[in-house]
């Protein structure tokens, strides 16, 4: 729908988007999204939590990953928040930093909801909820060892490994094609920002051993707890 306080469609088709969530197992907006569809003001990691409850909550959706989330501009890493509903509606939140890289990617949204459907059946798999409701695990498993937070660490540690190595390649395609990076500096902006933006597409193909086989360095840590969520918590179950 949109990112970094724009949006990409007509403001009209918002409430349509959040009738259609009502039906999904599984939604990984980014923060901004996250915003519209909750209509809550994410500007702390308690007010994402207190969206993502509000998600689970009023909109019945048993699993929720925020992305994108970095509420410094200048902060070196990137979160991603995670939860997995209780059968009564209240967050099971995990929380897992990566190192930002300085560099314009286009397609992740996508490459993440893509790998994170795969990981996720792995998981629910491996450990034995595939037969449940929504995949949900029962609710005495901690945030940490749910499915979930298992398949985002892997997710996040192949796109990590993936755009690592497409930095690493963009910034030899620039110095191959126009010399050192100070050369750019007579470059307008608009250009500048174009031929950046080609030359940092995704190397998924290239990279296809590391999105078999991720390197998982990335753990999910667990924060809030179920006492700070029973006053907002609705009666109504989700079933």
């Amino acid at each position: 729908m949109g990112d970094e306080g724009r949006i990409y469609v007509s403001e009209d088709v918002v409430p349509a988007y959040k009738r259609l969530v009502e039906d999904a197992d599984l939604i990984v907006p980014n923060q901004f999204e996250a915003e519209l569809l909750s209509d809550i003001k994410i500007m702390s990691m308690s007010s994402l939590a207190e969206a993502i409850a509000k998600l689970h909550r009023d909109h019945r959706i048993p699993h929720v990953i925020v992305t994108s989330i970095r509420f410094d501009p200048s902060s070196p890493v990137i979160s991603v928040v995670g939860s997995t509903s209780r059968i009564d509606g209240s967050p099971r939140l995990f929380k897992i930093d990566v190192p930002a890289l300085d560099c314009f990617f286009s397609g992740t949204g996508d490459m993440f909801a893509a790998l994170i459907a795969v990981r996720l059946r792995e998981a629910v798999s491996e450990q034995g909820v595939s037969s449940e409701s929504s995949w949900r695990s029962p609710d005495e498993v901690e945030s940490v060892g749910l499915p979930l937070a298992t398949a985002t660490e892997k997710v996040l540690g192949s796109m990590h490994k993936v755009l690592e190595k497409t930095k690493i390649a963009r910034d030899a395609k620039l110095e191959r094609k126009s010399g050192p990076h100070a050369a750019f500096e007579q470059d307008s902006e608009e250009r500048l920002h174009l031929r950046k933006t080609k030359a940092a597409e995704v190397r998924l193909v290239q990279n296809l051993g590391d999105l078999r086989e991720p390197d998982v360095r990335f753990r999910a840590q667990a924060f809030g707890k179920i006492e700070e969520w029973n006053a907002a918590k609705s009666p109504r179950q989700i079933g």
